[in-house]
């Protein structure tokens, strides 16, 4: 019972990148030499002994394929390069953000127009906006204002945004989400 506890709660390692020298347990590997030449298939033996010549090591590129195709090359920089390559793609990565106004069936013209000129902006700037119309008390029996402004902010914003989500109710709000064209 003893041994089963120290065995259960025995800390995992995990996984460090690629496979290189020793811990490949392929028999036979595919070979790319450090200068980008194929040297085809070899023992897995020979290979890394190839890597040792050269003073690097031999690091597995597709574990998946059938021989494993693996190429000299020094660890260290191997990293290195998949690390810039991971932030590149993280620095090209655009992220989308929604965006929401909130509205009442009643509001004024001013303050209409003050919400859709933020709303454009946002829209300019490549995030999508919410629109919500609130509805309380009484106001829930004219549906039909509400209908009517959804109407009016889809006129005026489908010059630079286009209708993702047409208006529907939930609950005592109507919902409509617009995105950039």
């Amino acid at each position: 019972m003893a041994e089963f506890k120290q065995n259960y709660f025995q800390r995992r390692t995990k996984d460090r990148g690629p496979k290189s020298n020793n811990r490949i347990n392929s028999p036979e590997v595919q070979v790319i030499s450090s200068n980008g030449e194929n040297l085809g298939v070899l023992n897995t033996n020979e290979a890394i002994a190839m890597a040792k010549e050269e003073g690097l090591d031999l690091i597995e590129i597709a574990p998946n394929a059938k021989p494993p195709v693996c190429k000299i090359i020094d660890i260290g920089k191997y990293k290195y390069d998949v690390q810039k390559k991971a932030n590149k793609a993280k620095k090209k990565q655009k992220k989308i953000e929604l965006k929401e106004i909130k509205l009442r069936p009643v509001t004024e013209t001013h303050d209409y127009k003050f919400k859709i000129k933020n709303a454009q902006k946002f829209i300019s700037k490549g995030d999508k906006v919410k629109f919500t119309i609130r509805f309380k008390g009484r106001e829930l029996q004219h549906s039909h204002l509400g209908d009517e402004l959804m109407n009016k902010i889809k006129e005026d914003m489908k010059v630079i945004g286009k209708v993702e989500l047409e208006p529907k109710f939930d609950g005592r709000q109507m919902i409509m989400v617009i995105q950039p064209l």
